[in-house]
C-alpha cells in the first residue's frame, strides 16, 4: 500500500523446551520473509554446560544471554524485521527483551506436560535434559492481557501453528472493515 507505515514483523516463539519454538520460528520466519535467530545458540557455553548437567538456570545466568537476544532483535527490529525462539517464560524476562525493542511480539507455543514430554523425548541429543521440563512449566508466567503476543496450541501441525500465528498476529482492521470472521 503507497505510503503504508506497516512496521517489520519482529516476534519471539516463546514456550518451554521441547515446544517447538525452532521449528515453528524457522517456519514463521521463512513465511513472512525475514531473518531467524535460535537463541539456544546465543547460549554462553557455562549456560549449556549447567543445562547439560541437569542443572536449572537461575536469572544471574539468564540476564546477559537476554542482553544478548535483546541487541539481536533491537538490531532486526527497525527495519527488516525477524524472529527469534526463545523460552522467554518470565514475564521479567520479556521485559527485559522489550526495553531492546518495545515493537516486539510473542507467540507462546502452548501445551500440556505430557504433549511437550513426548515431543522432547523424540529429540535425542539436545542439550536440555527431559527432566527439566517441570522446572520450564513451574517457571512459566503466560502472556498477560498486557503484553503483545498470541497463544497458540502446538497440538497443531508445524504448517497449521504458522497459519494461525502469521493470521492472529496480522493487524486489526479499521473499524467497519469486515474481517474473515465477518464475512
Amino acid at each position: 500500500m503507497p505510503g503504508s507505515t506497516r512496521r517489520p514483523h519482529l516476534l519471539v516463539v516463546m514456550g518451554v523446551s521441547g515446544s517447538g519454538k525452532s521449528t515453528v520460528g524457522a517456519a514463521l520466519a521463512q513465511r513472512l520473509r525475514v531473518p531467524f535467530a535460535d537463541a539456544d545458540d546465543l547460549h554462553p557455553p557455562a549456560n549449556i554446560a549447567k543445562m547439560s548437567s541437569g542443572e536449572s538456570l537461575d536469572d544471574a545466568d539468564r540476564f546477559p544471554w537476554l542482553e544478548i537476544i535483546g541487541g539481536w532483535l533491537a538490531e532486526h527490529g527497525t527495519a527488516q524485521g525477524g524472529v527469534m525462539s526463545c523460552s522467554a517464560l518470565k514475564r521479567s524476562y520479556r521485559d527485559q527483551l522489550r526495553r531492546h525493542a518495545p515493537q516486539v511480539r510473542f507467540v507462546h507455543l502452548e501445551g500440556s506436560h505430557d504433549v511437550i514430554a513426548a515431543r522432547q523425548a523424540s529429540r535425542p541429543g539436545h542439550f536440555m535434559p527431559a527432566s527439566l521440563l517441570s522446572s520450564q512449566f513451574a517457571t512459566l508466567e503466560p502472556l498477560q492481557p498486557d503484553e503483545d503476543g498470541v497463544v497458540v496450541d502446538v497440538g497443531q501441525s508445524v504448517d497449521e501453528i504458522v497459519e494461525q500465528s502469521a493470521r492472529l498476529l496480522e493487524p486489526t482492521a479499521p473499524a467497519g472493515t469486515p474481517t474473515e470472521e465477518t464475512r
